[in-house]
């Protein structure tokens, strides 16, 4: 044999390999996948609540005073936070005032979603979700947690506020894609945050039970 030629064959094959280890993706970079859960269902669990419930949505009880909930939620008399299994789906629900919210426990918990997160140029990621069993024309936005904050902190997840906010179709379906600025972390999840005054915040959540109510949210593996 030719020891040009087998040397030329042999740099080529190395070559080719090395492209081809070069060309494959390496886990970090590839896209995320993720569904959202109740947001109720993981603060019950988070914290450890006795009888799961939600914080941020509230049902009629008159044997219950005015209070300040487990998420440091103030609420009026007459009124507690809805437990998840145990009232009734049809009980309607109201804000931390005791304003009606327009639905009930069974059209909340129904809420539905699934989360893309692609790497993008510049160390920024591409965040596309889908929602279903939204409310129809609800308003709502989409916020970053910070759980290696104490407390726990919130920013928006465009960062700016400018373009994480959308309005559900008449079917209660909608999607939206966010550049995030940087690669989110197991200490991040993206959180759905519903509106009950028809009204973005921008930078911020709202008024918290009153206002802003959080709905769904997917934490990173």
């Amino acid at each position: 044999m030719n020891l040009a030629n087998y040397a030329g064959r042999s740099f080529g094959a190395l070559l080719t390999l090395a492209l081809t280890v070069l060309s494959v993706p390496s886990q970090a970079d590839e896209a995320i996948h993720l569904d959202f859960t109740a947001h109720a269902s993981f603060f019950s669990a988070e914290t450890h609540q006795p009888k799961p419930l939600d914080p941020h949505v509230f049902v009629a009880d008159a044997s219950a005073a005015a209070a300040v909930g487990p998420q440091n939620i103030q609420h009026v008399a007459g009124i507690r936070p809805a437990l998840i299994d145990q009232d009734p789906k049809t009980a309607p629900l109201v804000n931390a005032k005791g304003e009606a919210l327009g639905f009930d426990l069974g059209d909340w918990l129904a809420a539905k979603g699934t989360v893309t997160i692609t790497p993008s140029t510049g160390g920024k990621v591409e965040i596309s979700v889908q929602f279903s069993h939204l409310q129809p024309g609800g308003h709502y936005s989409l916020f970053e947690n910070h759980f290696d904050q104490k407390p726990v902190g919130f920013t928006p997840l465009d960062d700016t506020g400018k373009t994480n906010d959308f309005v559900a179709g008449a079917d209660g379906t909608a999607k939206l894609t966010v550049m995030a600025p940087q690669k989110l972390t197991h200490d991040n999840a993206v959180l759905l945050v519903y509106h009950s005054d028809k009204t973005a915040h921008g930078e911020q959540r709202g008024e918290i039970g009153v206002n802003a109510h959080h709905q769904l949210i997917a934490r990173i593996q």
